[in-house]
């Protein structure tokens, strides 16, 4: 199941996922972020900070215009209901690398969203990134 999953995960972050997050997030999903340190438990906490870490993620865009991100996966292991993938992005001088680990039920819903970050370089970046975005997202809704 999680290998569908997590095909779905990427076919949402390619902007091709007919029903977007909400085809892919239990109801009582659970977000873990890595600077918040209270899990954000329900599907529309989850979605605000996924998509907040989707506006922020994507890293600083090329200079010449394209709009490419910067944000990569660079490896993925899977294991029954549960999938760790590793990922790279650059922020301004920053180097983030990270994981998702992401779990699902017996449905293919998404139950559990953990990220985790290092360096701490890259904590401190995200953090201020992501603080700025849920504010500025939280304004305009």
């Amino acid at each position: 199941m999680i290998t569908t999953v997590i095909d779905r995960w990427h076919q949402f972050l390619r902007g091709s996922l007919p029903g977007g997050l909400d085809a892919l997030l239990h109801d009582d999903c659970v977000f873990y972020s890595p600077i918040v340190f209270t899990p954000q438990r329900g599907k529309e906490l989850t979605k605000l900070y996924l998509t907040a870490a989707g506006q922020t993620f994507p890293g600083d865009q090329p200079s010449d215009g394209d709009r490419q991100s910067s944000f990569r996966y660079v490896k993925q292991i899977l294991d029954g209901n549960t999938a760790v993938l590793e990922f790279e992005t650059q922020m301004g001088a920053v180097a983030v690398n990270g994981i998702d680990m992401i779990t699902c039920d017996a449905d293919g819903k998404i139950t559990e969203f953990k990220v985790m970050i290092r360096p701490l370089k890259a904590v401190n970046e995200v953090h201020a990134r992501m603080k700025a975005m849920l504010e500025q997202m939280t304004e305009t809704s």
